[in-house]
């Protein structure tokens, strides 16, 4: 007997690595989803108004863009489209935003498919999670601020580089690296 492609709850991938997004892909599709690719915003945006999505996978950082904005969109279209941020940028400005913009969960690169699957079906918080033991060190709370403060600017470098009184190019530096885990 075929399987329906009907039965099978469509899914929205929008991440800029192609290579984690075929592995994802293949992965969710082995678990009975119908998965949607898409390597930037514009595609995302254009698939989801095609094909309107029950779920999205999204990346924080998509190149140079934001995946609050797809995230945003979704929720414009449909606001019982489930979202999960998925980023290795994480911080506590883009969690906060991607939840008050709708995304129902907001995940840690890397995180294996069972995690993700789990994220997209938790719609209650979880009040066993505990406290961190010892406060961010000095560099973490650095990348903290210049990601709300990025976040006040909308993305803009340079506006944010104004109201932090640095240069441009210094912010464009430290927003690359990796935040410090602690």
């Amino acid at each position: 007997m075929i399987e329906n492609e009907l039965d099978k709850p469509r899914l929205l991938l929008v991440d800029d690595d192609e290579t984690f997004c075929n592995v994802l892909k293949s992965a969710l599709e082995k678990r009975n989803y119908e998965v949607l690719v898409a390597n930037n915003v514009k595609n995302g945006i254009l698939l989801a108004e095609q094909n309107l999505p029950e779920y999205a996978v999204i990346d924080l950082r998509i190149g140079h863009e934001s995946g609050l904005e797809l995230v945003k969109k979704l929720i414009s279209l449909d606001e019982k489209t489930v979202c999960v941020m998925l980023t290795g940028f994480a911080s506590i400005a883009t969690a906060v935003e991607a939840i008050k913009l709708g995304a129902t969960h907001y995940l840690t690169k890397p995180a294996n498919t069972e995690e993700i699957i789990n994220a997209l079906y938790k719609n209650v918080g979880d009040s066993s999670v505990l406290p961190r033991e010892q406060p961010f060190s000095v560099k973490r709370l650095e990348w903290e601020h210049l990601q709300k403060v990025l976040l006040q600017h909308e993305g803009n470098i340079a506006a944010t580089a104004r109201a932090l009184n640095m240069h441009r190019r210094t912010l464009q530096r430290k927003l690359d690296k990796r935040p410090v885990k602690g």
